[in-house]
C-alpha cells in the first residue's frame, strides 16, 4: 500500500467514525423515553441462530421456564410483547413462521441468509426499592440476526487485494484443502494476472472459486474459514461485478497493476466488494451493537475431524477480532458504541448427556481463548456456556453388555443414519452418543495423523462419537390444556448474562 492509499484509507476511516457517531447520537435521542439494547446474534452455518432467536422470544412472550433468569424467576418481569422494529430498511425476523415450523410442523426453520431484526419490549419492576417507587420499567430489545460468514469479511477492510490473494491461496493449497480446491487452483494457474482483462474468464474463475468455497463448507469437511462471506450467500448481489472476482498469484514485490489487465480488474472489484458490501454492513448493523452472542456448532466440527476443528479455531479468531469490545459508560454509549458483553455458546448440548456439557464448554473455551482474553482486556464481560435453545431430546439410561450408560431419547430427522439403519422421522430412539474427550486439548493436536500416539484417546474418542440430528420436540401441555413454551438447556443462563443487569 503506497502513501496515497494509506492517506485515503485514513480519511475514509475518519469519515466512517463520524457517520457512526451521528448514528449513535440519533439512537441515543430515541432512547430518552424507553431505553433500548441492541443484541447481535451470529454464528457460522448451522449453528442455530434462527432457532435461538425464536426460542428466546417464545420463552419471554409465553412465560417460559427460566429459573436462572432473575427477572422472570423473581416474577419482576411482568410482560414481553413484539413491537414494530426501529429500522424500516431492514427485513423483519419472521418469528411467527419460525414458531409454526418448530411447534406445529416439528421441523427446523430455514437458516439465516441475510440481516434481519426484531424488537421485543420487556416490561418489568426493578429489584431496587427506590426505582420501583418510580413505576414499572420498560426495555426495548432490538435483536439483530446476521450470518457469521459476513463477519469474516470485516478483516478484509484492512487488507489490500494482494494480501487477500496470498492468504486465500495459502489456505487453498493447505494439505486438507488441495483436493477440494484442485479445479480452482488449475483455473487460477491458467490465468495470467498481467493478461488483458476478460469478462468471461473473470466469471469462470470466480465461479470456480465459489464452488471451491461451497465444497469446503459441506458436511464432509465442515470448514469455516471461507471469506468472502457473501460469495456463499449472495442475495440480490448475485452476478454483480462486486461478487465476480477471485484471488490471483501475485508476487509480494510486484509492481502496481497495469490498467486493463486481469489483475487490475480483480483489484477494482475487490475494492468494490469492500465499499458496497462490507462497509455498509459494518456501518449500518455491526457497529451499532451493544451486546453479542456467538453461537458455535462445536459438535459439527468434531464430527468432521481435526482439520475442521483447527479451521473453526482460525475462523472464530478472525470473527472475534472484528468486534469492538469495551466497557460501557454513559458518554461512550452516545458517541461510539462498544460491545460490553459477549456470550460464546456451544449449541446442540441436547445431543449429549448432561455429564458431557462441562466438556463441551471446555472445548469451546479453548476455541475462543485468545478472543476471550482480548475482549476482557478491553473491558468487556465474557461468558462461555453449552446450551440448546430448543431441547429436542430427553435423558435416559440404557443397558449395554451389562453396563448402564447415560443415553438420550429423541426422534431423528428423516434420512438420518446410524449403524446401517435409516430413520423415518417418526420413530423415537434411545442412543448413547459417546463421551467427549476428558481433556479439551486432545482435539487440538496439529498433526492429526499422529494424534493417537501423542494424545491417547484422540481418534478413538472421535470414532465413538455419534451425533444425529433430531426433530423438534412435541410440546408439553398443562392439565388445563395450555401448550407450554419451547424446552431448552441454559437459555435462561444466556438471558441472565445478556440482559439481566438491564432489568435489575
Amino acid at each position: 500500500m503506497n502513501a496515497l492509499e494509506a492517506h485515503v484509507n485514513a480519511l475514509t476511516t475518519l469519515a466512517e467514525e463520524a457517520r457512526l457517531t451521528l448514528a449513535n447520537l440519533a439512537d441515543a435521542a430515541s432512547d430518552l423515553t424507553i431505553p433500548s439494547l441492541r443484541i447481535g446474534v451470529t454464528g457460522l452455518a448451522r449453528s442455530g441462530k434462527t432457532v435461538f432467536l425464536t426460542a428466546l422470544v417464545h420463552n419471554l412472550v409465553h412465560g417460559g421456564r427460566l429459573p436462572v433468569f432473575s427477572a422472570a424467576a423473581g416474577r419482576r418481569m411482568t410482560g414481553a410483547r413484539l413491537q414494530p422494529q426501529p429500522d424500516d430498511d431492514v427485513p423483519r425476523f419472521d418469528y411467527e413462521a419460525h414458531v409454526r415450523a418448530l411447534v406445529n410442523e416439528r421441523v427446523w426453520p430455514e437458516s439465516t441468509r441475510q440481516v434481519s431484526e426484531l424488537r421485543l419490549t420487556v416490561e418489568y419492576e426493578s429489584a431496587s426499592y427506590l426505582y420501583r417507587k418510580l413505576g414499572p420499567g420498560k426495555l426495548h430489545l432490538d435483536l439483530v440476526d446476521y450470518p457469521g460468514e459476513w463477519l469474516l469479511d470485516l478483516p478484509l477492510l484492512t487488507k489490500d487485494y494482494a494480501t487477500f490473494s496470498a492468504e486465500a491461496l495459502q489456505r487453498a493449497r493447505a494439505g486438507n484443502r488441495t483436493n477440494i480446491a484442485a479445479p480452482f487452483l488449475k483455473a487460477e494457474a491458467d490465468t495470467d494476472p498481467d493478461g488483458a482483462e476478460n469478462e468471461p474468464a473473470a466469471q469462470a474463475l470466480a465461479a470456480s472459486f465459489k464452488t471451491y468455497l461451497a465444497a469446503c463448507r459441506a458436511d464432509a469437511h465442515a470448514l469455516s474459514m471461507l471469506p468472502p462471506g457473501r460469495f456463499l450467500m449472495p442475495g440480490d448481489l448475485d452476478g454483480s461485478p462486486a461478487l465476480t472476482f477471485a484471488p490471483l498469484d501475485i508476487p509480494a514485490d510486484a509492481a502496481p497493476a497495469r490498467s486493463g489487465t486481469m489483475r487490475a480488474m480483480m483489484e477494482r472489484r475487490f475494492e468494490a466488494y469492500k465499499t458496497h458490501v462490507v462497509r455498509p454492513f459494518f456501518r449500518n448493523h455491526f457497529a451499532r451493537l451493544d451486546r453479542q452472542i456467538v453461537l458455535v456448532d462445536v459438535l459439527h466440527a468434531i464430527n468432521a475431524g481435526g482439520h475442521a476443528i483447527a479451521d473453526l479455531e482460525v475462523a472464530l479468531g478472525e470473527v472475534l477480532g472484528a468486534f469492538r469490545p469495551g466497557k460501557r459508560s454513559w458518554l461512550s454509549s452516545i458517541l461510539t458504541r462498544r460491545i460490553d458483553r459477549i456470550l460464546f455458546a456451544a449449541t446442540k448440548a441436547d445431543h449429549l448427556n448432561r455429564a458431557d456439557h462441562d466438556r463441551l464448554e471446555a472445548i469451546l473455551r479453548r476455541l475462543v481463548i485468545r478472543a476471550e482474553e482480548r475482549a476482557r482486556f478491553k473491558g468487556a464481560d465474557v461468558e462461555v456456556l453449552a446450551m440448546a435453545a430448543v431441547r429436542a431430546t430427553r435423558e435416559a439410561t440404557v443397558k449395554h453388555r451389562g453396563e448402564e450408560l447415560p443415553a438420550i431419547l429423541g426422534t431423528p430427522l428423516p434420512g438420518e443414519r446410524l449403524n446401517g439403519e435409516t430413520y423415518d422421522g417418526e420413530t423415537e430412539i434411545a442412543m448413547f452418543p459417546g463421551d467427549l474427550p476428558l481433556e479439551a486439548e486432545s482435539l487440538f493436536a496439529k498433526d492429526e495423523s499422529s494424534c493417537e500416539d501423542k494424545m491417547p484417546g484422540f481418534q478413538s474418542a472421535q470414532a465413538d462419537l455419534r451425533f444425529l440430528r433430531f426433530r423438534p420436540p412435541v410440546l408439553d401441555t398443562t392439565a388445563e390444556g395450555l401448550t407450554l413454551s419451547l424446552p431448552h438447556i441454559r437459555l435462561d443462563r444466556a438471558l441472565e448474562f445478556l440482559i439481566g443487569d438491564r432489568l435489575a
